[in-house]
């Protein structure tokens, strides 16, 4: 846990810190992605600090009461909702064509790796088209805030728990390229991967 800045209160961080990491440790379309750039240890840290740095903002957002404008703002999260359904639709095809495939592997060379831009592009989409991310975050999260007096421990708890999980997701994926060195692994990931995508797709679609 980073030292604190002098009268910030320890448990109000804790209380940040526990909050955000329940709220982001479930399997999503975000934290899928990131797994796969783990494995595949492509421009790993670049995804992590996308992520944690768009938490970053939407923690502060809804510490600082934006919570409250997204509620009384349903247009936006109609907006993001189809928008992200689709996208994930189009993912989620991806992910099954490629198990239907079956060729991929864990391999040092061959492969040409997906450039930095392309690739953060996808974790964009994947972060900022999910209203869930606004509804957890902004909202809930911005909520949860206003019961504590030290809102910038909150928030900086927050942030820190989503540092904490996504550098710990994305660097500790590699522990497990012993298994997806073989394509058959690959192939029972792409199928979780795009059951997963589909599934949060469908939510969406049916306005859960």
């Amino acid at each position: 846990m980073p030292l604190l800045a002098p009268g910030l209160s320890p448990t109000t961080f804790l209380a940040g810190m526990g909050t955000g990491l329940s709220l982001i440790v479930a399997i999503g379309a975000q934290n899928a992605f990131v797994l796969k750039q783990g494995l595949r240890r492509q421009h790993v840290f670049a995804v992590c600090l996308f992520c944690a740095l768009s938490d970053a903002v939407l923690i502060a957002a809804g510490v600082a009461g934006a919570g409250a404008i997204a509620a009384r703002a349903p247009w936006f999260l109609s907006a993001m909702r189809w928008g992200g359904a689709a996208f994930l639709v189009w993912y989620g095809l991806r992910s099954f064509r490629a198990a239907w495939a079956g060729d991929e592997a864990l391999r040092a060379t061959g492969a040409a790796e997906p450039t930095l831009a392309a690739t953060l592009a996808t974790i964009a989409a994947l972060t900022w088209l999910n209203p869930h991310v606004y509804l957890d975050t902004v909202v809930l999260l911005g909520a949860v805030s206003s019961g504590y007096e030290d809102k910038a421990a909150f928030a900086l708890g927050g942030m820190s728990g989503s540092v904490l999980f996504f550098f710990s997701l994305g660097y500790g994926a590699r522990l497990l390229a012993p298994l997806f060195a073989r394509p058959a692994a690959w192939r029972v990931l792409d199928v979780a991967v795009g059951a997963v995508m589909w599934t949060i797709a469908a939510a969406l679609i049916l306005g859960g």
